[in-house]
């Protein structure tokens, strides 16, 4: 237990960092919660159902304590039993919110302390019934919830210890308690050393019931740590959602066809700017730039599939299924105008931002080498796109649509204008475009 927070504890051949070794203390401690709660519930349930014999039907009591029962037995040993559990769930739940854990030697003492209850009850049985006829009554299978029960603090040792104390305190009140004066028969060591060491094997099959259990906590919670920090530095360079469909798909190569919002940005005139400013400055406006865009691309369902250099290429419906992505995508792009507006108002640098909406059917998928893929979308809606942001340096806009999302929004964009057909490169025909405030 000395090492149970140990820095150079390894779990399956891996350093344990920091945050695993708190992850894992807070379940431990909200395991030892349940515990608690089981043991005053456990007590609480056992002074209910005695004090309601005791009312309904006291003989039967008064014959198996001799006539010498009193309600005061219970609760002289269940009610400080309760505030001390009471106690120990407070001081658990203080040192949670500190973010540390229960020094070593307050749970030595704590087991100790709670396993003597069953002490307490077996004397105050041998006072009324006398040795042979209390060791033969309940007050020493009492033990076996407090063993039972230690399995939750998810250590070996402590368990052990619980079952040693149980052990240890049975034989003692079996071989040398005797208040009535030796009126029952001599103790025989044999018989009743056979039955503590039955206890104190049970404590040590409950350390290692909780060890197997800390065991699969500790791997759970390793996973669960080493997959967010994946994600937290996968997700730098690709969308979280993306991060979470490679993960789940593995190296799978399997693409499907879906229909999807494809929206291109770009930062017109940038590269002109960034001529006369430093590096650093260049890095930080854009990454500012970048921050607003993609925080509101997130709240409509969006994700940025790449970047490309001073701009990017985002999608709705990939690679998760968004119903009407037409419409989130057209809510973010307004809401993308607005934002930039306001952060020229407030920067030595004002950018102006190109978008281009087209939706339709693409292939989405994990593509490129076995060694080195990536989730992307291809396909004629994508080239179709690029091509429609393009047209605002042409035609002296910032939003543009295609007529696919135009139908798509119906009633929702009747501000938009026609553009009318325009030449766009690489096709045969005219297409008709609208533009956007």
């Amino acid at each position: 237990m000395a090492g149970f927070w140990a820095k150079g504890e390894t779990v399956q051949g891996t350093a344990v960092s920091a945050d695993f070794h708190h992850a894992l203390m807070r379940e431990v401690m909200s395991t030892e919660l349940l515990r608690v709660k089981v043991l005053i519930g456990t007590a609480a349930g056992f002074a209910v159902v005695t004090s309601a014999i005791y009312v309904l039907d006291p003989e039967a009591l008064a014959r198996v304590w001799h006539g010498n029962f009193k309600p005061s037995y219970i609760y002289t040993v269940i009610v400080p039993f309760i505030l001390f559990e009471l106690w120990v769930h407070t001081a658990i739940t203080r040192h949670m919110r500190r973010g540390r854990d229960l020094p070593v030697v307050r749970r030595y003492i704590g087991a100790l302390i709670e396993t003597s209850l069953p002490t307490v009850a077996l004397a105050l049985h041998i006072d009324s019934m006398g040795s042979v006829a209390a060791l033969g009554w309940v007050a020493p299978l009492v033990y076996f919830i407090f063993i039972i029960a230690s399995t939750l603090r998810l250590d070996f040792w402590l368990s052990t210890f619980t079952g040693f104390v149980a052990a240890a305190e049975l034989l003692w009140m079996a071989m040398y308690y005797r208040p009535d004066g030796g009126v029952d028969p001599a103790p025989d060591l044999f018989y009743h050393s056979a039955r503590s060491v039955v206890i104190l094997v049970c404590g040590v099959l409950a350390g290692a019931v909780g060890m197997q259990l800390r065991r699969q906590f500790g791997a759970s919670i390793l996973a669960a740590t080493a997959r967010d920090r994946i994600t937290n530095l996968f997700g730098q360079h690709v969308s979280p959602q993306v991060v979470e469909r490679l993960m789940a798909e593995g190296a799978s190569t399997e693409s499907d066809i879906r229909r999807v919002a494809v929206m291109f940005v770009d930062f017109r005139s940038f590269t002109a700017g960034a001529r006369s400013r430093s590096p650093q400055e260049v890095v930080e406006r854009l990454d500012g730039a970048f921050a607003v865009l993609v925080e509101i691309l997130d709240r409509h369902g969006g994700i940025v599939n790449k970047f490309l250099g001073d701009g990017f290429l985002a999608l709705f419906g990939a690679p998760f299924e968004t119903g009407d992505a037409a419409h989130h995508a057209v809510a973010a792009a307004r809401e993308m105008l607005a934002a930039n507006e306001r952060a020229n108002a407030a920067s030595s640098w004002p950018l102006r931002i190109g978008i281009g909406i087209h939706v339709g059917e693409v292939v989405a998928g994990n593509i490129g080498s076995p060694r080195r893929k990536e989730y992307t979308v291809i396909g004629d809606t994508v080239n179709f796109a690029a091509r429609l942001e393009a047209l605002n340096k042409d035609l002296g806009s910032q939003f543009l649509i295609s007529s696919a999302v135009h139908d798509a929004l119906g009633d929702d964009c009747r501000d938009a204008v026609s553009r009318g057909e325009v030449a766009i490169r690489g096709y045969d025909r005219p297409v008709p475009v609208w533009q956007l405030g």
